[in-house]
């Protein structure tokens, strides 16, 4: 005998969620909402700099004087030839011997620039131009230990740094936070005042990991 029972009614479907979809639709188009941000809002800071350094190239560059245009001592009076350290790159900064606060920043970049570069820390060294004939505090001869502290004529100095310049020009010159000489005797990269320690750093390690000389 059939059954009497009415079948029961078939389940409805269940509504699929759409958010799957929403967030590949997001995935896709956020690189084409960067760009067009980048292209008509560069205050954003998200379209890439015309550089590559955050140092200011020198042009021309120019040739380290000899021993006789620019004759060097090192503290306890030694004559000292910077050719010696031809090969290598230089990372130069210049000051008072008293070596005022800002003098020590200058200091610090130059030593921290230096010994971050791992494997090719080799491949650099540091100068101080001591600017007069005053000593030296001890701790900064200790904290600086490996720094080249030489003494110069500072307006040969700055006969060197800053070529065809105005005496404000040079003395500004003399104030820099830090130079580059490059290992084939070139001045060739001056910083910013107030330069970013970490910004210095990088630029550096692009500099000599790209270069084939030094």
């Amino acid at each position: 005998m059939p059954s009497t029972n009415p079948a029961p009614p078939a389940a409805a479907p269940r509504k699929r969620s759409m958010w799957p979809v929403y967030l590949i639709i997001l995935i896709c188009l956020t690189p084409v909402v960067l760009a067009l941000l980048a292209y008509y809002v560069p205050s954003l800071g998200l379209r890439p700099e015309g550089h590559t350094n955050y140092g200011t190239l020198l042009q021309p560059q120019r040739p380290m004087p000899d021993s006789s245009a620019m004759p060097l001592k090192t503290l306890d009076g030694q004559a000292f030839d910077l050719d010696s350290l031809r090969g290598k790159w230089l990372l130069v900064t210049a000051d008072a011997a008293a070596c005022p606060e800002s003098c020590v920043r200058k200091l610090f970049i130059l030593r921290n620039s230096h010994a971050s570069q791992g494997k090719n820390v080799e491949r650099l060294a540091r100068i101080w131009f001591v600017t007069d004939d005053g000593k030296v505090p001890a701790e900064v001869l200790e904290a600086y230990r490996g720094t080249n502290m030489l003494r110069v004529d500072p307006a040969r100095l700055a006969e060197f740094l800053a070529p065809d310049a105005t005496p404000q020009e040079r003395d500004a010159a003399l104030k820099q936070p830090m130079w580059i000489i490059d290992p084939l005797g070139n001045l060739i990269m001056r910083y910013p005042d107030e330069a970013d320690p970490l910004s210095v750093r990088d630029d550096i390690s692009k500099l000599i990991r790209n270069s084939r000389i030094g």
